[in-house]
């Protein structure tokens, strides 16, 4: 049986993002945004996986370790689990632009999960906030949510081929 997911960019939906051109460096930077903890918890309610999707540009960049995004990871999912919200899996793509088929837009990350966790793309949705995270979504035929600031700002329906 395939399941249902909601997949989350980071910067900017689970944590509040850094400035343009400028990066999560450390621990102390990770602020989580308030609303997000309650749309995990509902999601996790209705049965939903619940997958972070994200670009950390910063490891090919060599300003963030591996280990440390690895590390904030973990800690970003235990500071949710605390709070009764429960993150499923984390993918992320360390490379730069246009040298890898898992940046997005590219749909790589979404479908290493598909292949891991049995994923129902056509039941899933992505929750993110840039053009990005709407591309990627198009590319695969989800839904889109964009958000800000906590805030749902639009929903995007994939269009029906038919």
């Amino acid at each position: 049986m395939r399941r249902r997911c909601v997949f989350l960019d980071r910067d900017g939906v689970i944590n509040t993002a850094p400035l343009p051109g400028e990066y999560i460096q450390s621990w102390e930077e990770f602020a989580i945004i308030p609303a997000v903890v309650e749309w995990i918890r509902l999601f996790n309610a209705l049965g939903y996986l619940v997958i972070v999707v994200t670009n950390q540009r910063c490891i090919a960049r060599g300003l963030v370790p591996e280990e440390a995004v690895v590390d904030f990871h973990n800690r970003m999912r235990q500071a949710l689990s605390e709070r009764g919200a429960r993150i499923d899996d984390v993918f992320f793509c360390p490379h730069e632009d246009k040298t890898c088929g898992c940046r997005k837009p590219a749909p790589g990350l979404v479908w290493q999960a598909v292949e891991k966790w049995g994923i129902d793309i056509a039941a899933s949705i992505m929750i993110g906030d840039t053009a990005v995270d709407q591309k990627l979504a198009e590319t695969v035929g989800m839904p889109f949510i964009r958000v800000a600031d906590g805030h749902i700002v639009d929903v995007i329906r994939p269009c029906d081929p038919g």
